[in-house]
């Protein structure tokens, strides 16, 4: 496997963490919350030679999905969410987007909506959905056990977790997301999370 994670500039001026997942025998490419930046994301997957399977969105805010649209067009992919954050796709008082000045209306749906527990394949790779609601009532975390990652998106960060003061948020449900969902995953876990730095020592 290979992984390449870019920080992408966003309105809210903590960049977002894009991540780039490349299976090498299969050549099958996923892409994790592209923000923007969709020139750069576009020439890595060319430059690996990447076949774009996926596009998976750790949740609808906007900082997230910025690029999906563009990158959807130019590259295919099935773009992934929680059924639960689907809507919010195009909600712009659930996706902030109403807040962020210049951002251009989204038309955006959902190829497939996923559910705590689903398993998506990158060539033998496996991921397994973790449904971390909290941030967002539809935030969705991914696991590869092998490898020893999580993707936690805007749940959890190095020594602290996403906002909860925002539409479909819950304090309460960010920490039972945090405590009986991430925190039992193995100790030697690394953390890539939506902003900020990767987490390499998180327990």
């Amino acid at each position: 496997m290979i992984l390449k994670r870019f920080k992408i500039s966003t309105w809210i001026g903590d960049d977002t963490n894009c991540y780039i997942v490349f299976d090498q025998d299969s050549k099958e490419t996923m892409v994790v919350d592209p923000a923007g930046d969709v020139d750069r994301i576009i020439e890595m997957i060319n430059i690996l030679k990447g076949n774009l399977k996926y596009i998976f969105l750790t949740h609808c805010h906007g900082d997230h999905i910025g690029g999906v649209t563009e990158l959807k067009e130019r590259m295919g992919g099935k773009v992934l969410i929680h059924r639960d954050d689907a809507d919010g796709l195009n909600d712009r008082k659930v996706n902030l987007t109403e807040f962020m000045e210049g951002f251009p209306e989204i038309e955006l749906e959902a190829d497939s909506r996923i559910d705590d527990g689903d398993l998506l394949h990158i060539g033998e790779l496996e991921f397994k959905v973790i449904h971390t609601p909290g941030h967002t009532k539809g935030g969705a975390s991914l696991y590869q056990k092998e490898q020893k990652l999580l993707f936690s998106g805007d749940t959890l960060f190095r020594g602290t977790w996403g906002r909860t003061d925002l539409p479909t948020s819950d304090f309460k449900q960010i920490m039972e997301s945090i405590t009986k969902k991430l925190l039992i995953l193995p100790e030697d876990t690394i953390v890539y999370p939506g902003h900020r730095k990767i987490n390499n020592d998180w327990k």
